[in-house]
């Protein structure tokens, strides 16, 4: 048996493959969870804390006789995942380990104090996808600043960021833009995994307390590390299972599409983005669009590591359900060269130029959404002039170097 596990792992080394990666639950498993015993532990997670076989965090905590689960805790789409986009979660007991879970997506987003009465030690498990608009940091941050008020430790299980450790887009949060989609002072795409963005976020200050509590608060913060991950692995190279964080990201290529589409996106009645579809954040249409010249004058443009197809389509729900949409769908052919976030851009200014009467900041609404998401009101003060995309890319870029400067004292990983 030794001897085919080494010719297997040989073989794999001869042929350029990685092994598995192990994400931090099985980190910890396997150091027979040393960081909780003889404590009362709580669970913040969702159905992506699962190890390679499936099997949920959740469950593996209640089942270890060295651990003491007591609480869990629902961010978005909850605990299990039944609450869908945008969703109330409410309190509840969990009928599989009967215990209780509460709601930090409802009327609490940060653990109340009597949340966390009993709790010595608190536990965040959840897949993220490496962009700041996604809601799963924010949830960290303010569990984070929770324990750190009442004196409760936090473990972080790190799992990949799906983008890779590489890419950084996008400038940083400005003042007044602060929401639960743009909660910290980062890039858009921040190139760290949760738990390296964990330690930067308490190191550096920057997970502040409420509005007007400029102190920073920090709490007793351990990253169970993962092993195997290297920075330019994107989640294929990890040879883990991928399991929807969220309704819409249901593949390991939707979170690559999130911070190319997202920001377009939140014109959902102007520009449709494949949410609805079965392509959610990979393909860009509306019923007026010529498909075909949309396409050509994106490949005029000689985008660096993106090619486009057209594509015509239905939606099955939402603003544009049952509508024939034409559009097109674009593919990373050199996924390390590409701009993940400038994509959007690109194909809103092709589409303008085709059709230099329709303006989605005119004619879409939701202007201060897009703001908060981009989190400065430059790019469409300023796109929204000429919408071109020279306009704004020095300025969305200008963060991207000093924070990648500041990022690199927090990496774990090569």
């Amino acid at each position: 048996m030794k001897f085919k596990i080494f010719c297997l792992s040989f073989l794999l080394f001869s042929l350029g493959l990685s092994a598995q990666v192990k994400p931090g639950v099985e980190v910890l498993r396997d150091r027979g969870f040393d960081v909780l015993k003889g404590k009362k532990v709580g669970l913040v997670t969702n159905p992506s804390g699962v190890d390679r076989n499936l099997r949920s965090t959740i469950d593996i905590l209640h089942a270890a006789p060295e651990v003491n689960l007591v609480a869990l805790y629902g961010p978005e789409h909850g605990v299990r995942g039944d609450i869908y986009a945008g969703g109330f979660v409410t309190d509840y007991t969990d009928p599989t380990t009967g215990l209780p879970v509460y709601s930090i997506y409802g009327k609490f987003r940060k653990p109340s104090p009597e949340m966390l009465k009993g709790i010595e030690v608190m536990v965040y498990d959840i897949q993220d996808v490496g962009c700041r608009s996604y809601t799963f940091i924010s949830t960290l941050g303010l569990v984070m600043r929770a324990c750190a008020e009442k004196g409760i430790s936090v473990v972080v299980l790190d799992r990949p960021n799906p983008l890779g450790g590489e890419k950084v887009e996008g400038c940083l949060t400005e003042d007044g833009f602060h929401s639960f989609v743009s909660e910290f002072k980062i890039p858009y795409v921040y190139g760290l995994t949760v738990g390296e963005l964990a330690i930067l976020l308490n190191e550096e200050g920057l997970n502040c307390g409420e509005k007007g509590n400029e102190k920073p608060l920090v709490c007793d913060l351990t990253v169970v590390p993962m092993e195997g991950w290297k920075r330019s692995m994107t989640y294929v190279d990890t040879r883990l299972p991928w399991i929807l964080p969220s309704p819409q990201i249901p593949d390991a290529e939707s979170a690559i599409g999130y911070p190319s589409a997202g920001i377009a996106g939140e014109f959902q009645n102007f520009l449709n983005i494949g949410v609805g579809y079965t392509l959610p954040f990979r393909v860009f249409g509306a019923e007026w669009i010529d498909a075909d010249a949309l396409k050509a004058r994106l490949d005029s443009y000689n985008l660096p590591g993106v090619a486009f197809r057209t594509i015509h389509y239905k939606p099955f729900f939402g603003g544009q359900a049952g509508k024939d949409l034409n559009g097109v769908q674009y593919y990373y052919t050199d996924y390390s060269a590409a701009s993940l976030t400038m994509t959007q851009f690109y194909v809103m200014q092709a589409v303008h130029e085709l059709y230099p009467d329709r303006n989605p900041f005119v004619e879409a609404g939701r202007l201060r959404m897009f703001d908060i998401v981009c989190g400065t009101d430059f790019v469409r003060t300023r796109f929204g002039e000429r919408m071109k995309v020279e306009d704004i890319d020095s300025y969305w870029n200008k963060d991207n170097d000093s924070f990648k400067k500041l990022s690199r004292k927090y990496y774990l990983y090569k």
